[in-house]
């Protein structure tokens, strides 16, 4: 079982999943982030710190997205394949390629840094630095 990076996050990777992720397996492509899932330990804690929504159990992608599974999996094929070491350091999969660019309202209203857990909760709100 894994976890898969679906459409919401393609032009805008907040990487706040690769903060959180505690085995280190998001890696990031030109316009997505990918979850590898030959690495990925199903610990869940991806899911809910994506601001946009796009991280899935496998088992609870929409139907529409459904082939984000495949997508993601096929990135790492490609990644290890020896064509993949004559491209560019960072791609992304023909499925992502193919996408117009992706924008909306809603995602200007994120952010792109991230803080750690520990680092957010030292924080004091009522005194900013």
């Amino acid at each position: 079982m894994t976890y898969v990076i679906a459409q919401p996050c393609v032009d805008i990777k907040d990487r706040a999943c690769v903060t959180e992720c505690p085995v280190d397996c998001i890696y990031e492509g030109a316009r997505t982030l990918y979850i590898n899932p030959a690495e990925c330990v199903d610990c869940h804690a991806c899911e809910p710190v994506c601001p946009v929504e796009a991280i899935f159990h496998e088992d609870d992608l929409p139907r529409h997205w459904a082939h984000y599974l495949a997508v993601n999996a096929e990135y790492f094929d490609e990644a290890a394949s020896p064509s993949r070491a004559r491209r560019d350091a960072v791609g992304d999969h023909p499925a992502v390629e193919a996408l117009p660019p992706q924008s909306g309202p809603h995602k200007k209203e994120i952010s792109f840094f991230t803080v750690r857990k520990e680092e957010a909760a030292d924080a004091d709100l009522w005194f900013p630095s």
